[in-house]
């Protein structure tokens, strides 16, 4: 069971990110290494074949590996992926479900394995995410200038 404050630390902290609102994040579950979400299947962002881009999919399965590691760093922490696979099982038509469940939280590496599921708890897909815990944040470029924002 996660802590009820840092619970809501990271729920703040994820309704601060754009790709989370716009593609509709629902946190469902959040234990000590673990996040389920659900994600509804919106169709003007379908693929070819009418179903959940699979490029959405990859999405929703990094974005669940990262935040079942930040059950464990807390929501301040500096992270990056730096590999990620996916296979993809079967076609998805309804809103999907992500467990994630971290594999490792290294010093500096933190592989993450996560499942997709459609509405009917049929697997769609399977993928594993690692991450990199990064010294200190990135910081943007100022768009006017390109020098670094931290100056």
């Amino acid at each position: 069971m996660l802590d009820p404050k840092l619970r809501q630390t990271l729920l703040e902290r994820l309704g601060r990110i754009p790709v989370f609102n716009a593609l509709g994040f629902r946190v469902e579950e959040l234990g000590r290494g673990s996040c389920r979400v659900v994600v509804p299947h919106d169709r003007r962002f379908d693929g070819i074949f009418e179903s959940y881009h699979g490029g959405l999919l990859a999405t929703v399965a990094d974005s669940c590996a990262c935040i079942a590691i930040l059950t464990l760093t807390g929501p301040d922490e500096p992270l990056t992926t730096t590999d990620f696979n996916i296979r993809f099982l079967a076609a998805c038509l309804t809103e999907v479900t992500a467990k994630a469940k971290v594999i490792k939280l290294g010093r500096t590496l933190c592989p993450v394995h996560v499942e997709l599921f459609d509405a009917a708890a049929r697997m769609v897909a399977v993928s594993q995410v690692t991450y990199m815990r990064l010294p200190a944040p990135p910081r943007h470029a100022d768009r006017r200038t390109g020098e670094s924002a931290d100056r």
